[in-house]
C-alpha cells in the first residue's frame, strides 16, 4: 500500500467550517489531540474567502431585532423547507459567534458610536447582516486560522486531492489521495471524520464559485452510502457580474443600490413592493429572469442579457468604505466604476441548499463522520438561503461538530487499517481512469455538462427541460468512459484531478436533476413553470438521494421538522 498516516480527527475542507472546527477540538482538549486538516489547495485559499457581505445574528434585541424574528425570517425565507427547530439552534447561537470573533480579533466594521455595524440584507426584518466591509469572510478566515495557530496539536495537508472516502463496516476507516506536488497516493486514517469541503455550484457555467469547488466531498459521501438531502434546491443569487459571473454582494443593496431594467425602472415594485431590492433571493432572480425574458433587459455577451446594479447615487464616501472591494473588482473585470456607471448583473448559481444528510448535531449516518457548512444539510436553509445565514452555518456548525466530536473520542474505537479489499477496490477505479481511450475531450464533456445545467436547470424550471437534462447527463457520462488522460507525468496531474471532478460533478448533477424532476411543485429556488405553485400535501418533505452502484439514485422522502410556525403563504 501508499504511504499511510493517522490521526485522532481528520477535517476535510479548510474553509469557514473545518476551520471553527479545529478551533473548537483544539480549544476543548486544551491542545492535547491529533488533528490532520486536508485541502485541495492551500489552506487559505478556500472557497469562504469569497463570502462578501455579511455573517447575520442578532446583536440588537434592544433596537427592535429578536431571536425569534431573525428564526420566522428564515424559516418563511426557506419556503418552509427548513427544519425548525435547527434555525431555532442556529438563531440562538450566532450572537455568540460573533462576539467570538470580536474577542478573537476580527475587524468588524464599526458605526459612528463604535458598536458592531450591521447592514440590511434580502429576506430579514431587521439590518442583522454583521460587516467585515465587503470582504467578511476573507476576514473570518484569517481570524480563525490565527486563533488556530494558538495550538500546536494540528497537521496541515495542503493540496492534497482525496479521490475516496472509505467507509468498511459502516464505520469510517480512511481518506486516499493523491499528493498533487510529489503525486504520490496516501492514505490517512482516523477515529473521526468531519466533511467540510463545500459546496457544488461549478455544476453550472455562470457561477459565483472558485473553479476548485466541485462538491468532491458530497460526491464520495454519497458514493460511500451516505444520502444526499435536498440537492434540487440550488440558489441562484440575483446579482452576478456580467460575463464572469463574481459575485456582487448583497450588500450592495443592503447598503441602497438599485437593480433597474432597460427602461430605468426599479422593477421589483412589481414582485415585491414591500421589501423591493431586499427580498429574499430566489423571488428576486425569478422577478429578474422574467424581466430578461419579457425583453427589459440589455443585450449581453454570448446570450448573457443583464440588467443594472446601480450603486451611483450612494457615493464615493459609501462605496469606497462599505464596498471596497466591489469597485475593485468592477474596475479590474468590466472596467467600470460603480461610482460613476451601474454594474451590468443577470442571477448566478450560487450555493447549494442540500448537502450530505445530517441530524441536527452535524452527525451522519455513519457514526463517526460528521458534516458541517454547505457540504451538509443539517436543514437550516430549507428551499431558500437566506443572505448571510451561510456564513453563520459555518461558524455555529463549525463549533458544534467540534464539540461533538471531542465529546465523542473518547468512546470511538481506534483507527482501522483500510482494508486490503477497499484498497484494490480504489486502485482499480483509479487505474480505469488513467487508462480511458477514445476520442472525447474531458474539458469538452465538463463544458457541456455546465452548459446544460445553465440552459436546462436555472432559475426557472420545466419537466420536458428536466428530462432532456437527464438524459444529457447520462449521455456525457458515457461519453467520459471515452475521454483519455492525455498528462502521463506524476506532479501536478491537473488532467487527472479534472477526470475525478468531472465524475464528482455528474453525480451530483444526476441527483440534482432526479431531485427536482421529481419534485411538481415550485418551492423556494425550485420553481417550475408546469406546477407553478407550492404544494405542501404532497411536497412539505425532504428528499434523500441513495448512491445504488451500477444504477440510477433511489429517491426516498422524510417529514420537515414543524415545531413553531406552520406553512403560510409567502409574501414580501
Amino acid at each position: 500500500m501508499a504511504q499511510s498516516l493517522t490521526h485522532e480527527v481528520l477535517i476535510l475542507g479548510a474553509g469557514l467550517a473545518g476551520l471553527r472546527a479545529a478551533v473548537e477540538l483544539s480549544h476543548r482538549t486544551e491542545g492535547h489531540i491529533d488533528i490532520g486538516i486536508v485541502s485541495k489547495v492551500q489552506l487559505m485559499r478556500a472557497h469562504s474567502v469569497c463570502a462578501e457581505g455579511g455573517t447575520a445574528a442578532v446583536l440588537r434585541e434592544d433596537e427592535g431585532d429578536s431571536i425569534a424574528l431573525h428564526a420566522w425570517d428564515s424559516v418563511k425565507g426557506s419556503d418552509f423547507l427548513a427544519d425548525q427547530d435547527v434555525v431555532w439552534r442556529f438563531c440562538k447561537a450566532m450572537p455568540r459567534e460573533i462576539q467570538l470573533l470580536d474577542h478573537w480579533g476580527i475587524p468588524w466594521t464599526r458605526d459612528a458610536q463604535g458598536r458592531i455595524s450591521q447592514r440590511p440584507f434580502g429576506g430579514h426584518s431587521y439590518p442583522r447582516a454583521t460587516l467585515a466591509a465587503d470582504k467578511t469572510g476573507f476576514f473570518e478566515m484569517q481570524t480563525l486560522y490565527d486563533q488556530l495557530l494558538r495550538y500546536q496539536c494540528f497537521k496541515r495537508y495542503d493540496e492534497l486531492f482525496i479521490t475516496d472516502i472509505v467507509v468498511e463496516e459502516g464505520r469510517f476507516v480512511a481518506l486516499v489521495g493523491i499528493h498533487a506536488p510529489s503525486g504520490e497516493t496516501v492514505i490517512l486514517q482516523a477515529k473521526a471524520l468531519l466533511i467540510a469541503s463545500g459546496g457544488g455550484g461549478t455544476l453550472y457555467g455562470f457561477t459565483t464559485y472558485s473553479e476548485t469547488v466541485t462538491g468532491d466531498g458530497m460526491a464520495m459521501a454519497y458514493r460511500a452510502g451516505l444520502p444526499l438531502e435536498d440537492m434540487e434546491f440550488l440558489q441562484f443569487h440575483p446579482t452576478g457580474l456580467v460575463p464572469s459571473g463574481i459575485l456582487m454582494t448583497e450588500g450592495c443593496r443592503g447598503e441602497g443600490g438599485y437593480l433597474k431594467n432597460n427602461k430605468g425602472e426599479r422593477f421589483m415594485e412589481r414582485y415585491a413592493a414591500g421589501k423591493m431590492e431586499l427580498g429574499p433571493r430566489d423571488m428576486v432572480s425569478r422577478a429578474e429572469m422574467t424581466e430578461l425574458l419579457e425583453g427589459r433587459g440589455f443585450p449581453g455577451p454570448d446570450g448573457k442579457d443583464y440588467l443594472h446594479l446601480d450603486l451611483t447615487h450612494l457615493g464615493a464616501e459609501v462605496i469606497n468604505t462599505r464596498l471596497p472591494l466591489i469597485r475593485e473588482v468592477c474596475i479590474k473585470f468590466v472596467d467600470i466604476d460603480p461610482i460613476e456607471k451601474p454594474i451590468p448583473i443577470r442571477p448566478v448559481a450560487h450555493y447549494s441548499m442540500g448537502g450530505i444528510e445530517t441530524d441536527i448535531n452535524g452527525l451522519t449516518r455513519v457514526k463517526n463522520v460528521w458534516a458541517a457548512g454547505e457540504a451538509a444539510c443539517v436543514s437550516l436553509h430549507g428551499a431558500n438561503r437566506l443572505g448571510s445565514n451561510s456564513t453563520g452555518e459555518c461558524l455555529v456548525w463549525g463549533g458544534i461538530t467540534g464539540r461533538e466530536i471531542a465529546r465523542a473520542l473518547p468512546s470511538l474505537p481506534k483507527p482501522a487499517r483500510l482494508s486490503e479489499q477497499s484498497w484494490l477496490a480504489q486502485q482499480a477505479r483509479l487505474k480505469a481512469i488513467a487508462g480511458r481511450q477514445g476520442q472525447e475531450d474531458l474539458y469538452v464533456l465538463r463544458r457541456e455538462l455546465r452548459t446544460l445545467m445553465d440552459n436546462d436547470v436555472g432559475v426557472f424550471r420545466k419537466g420536458e427541460d428536466l428530462a432532456k437534462a437527464l438524459a444529457g447527463i447520462r449521455a456525457i457520462r458515457d461519453r467520459a468512459a471515452h475521454a483519455p488522460i492525455a498528462d502521463r507525468s506524476a506532479t501536478y496531474n491537473s488532467n487527472l484531478f479534472h477526470a475525478l471532478e468531472l465524475d464528482n460533478l455528474l453525480d451530483l448533477a444526476e441527483v440534482t436533476v432526479m431531485g427536482a424532476l421529481a419534485r411538481e411543485e415550485s418551492r423556494g429556488a425550485h420553481a417550475r413553470r408546469d406546477f407553478a405553485v407550492r404544494d405542501d400535501e404532497k411536497w412539505l418533505k425532504h428528499t434523500l438521494a441513495w448512491h445504488v452502484p451500477g444504477s440510477h439514485p433511489k429517491l426516498d422522502y422524510k417529514p420537515v421538522t414543524i415545531d413553531t410556525w406552520k406553512p403560510v403563504e409567502r409574501k414580501y
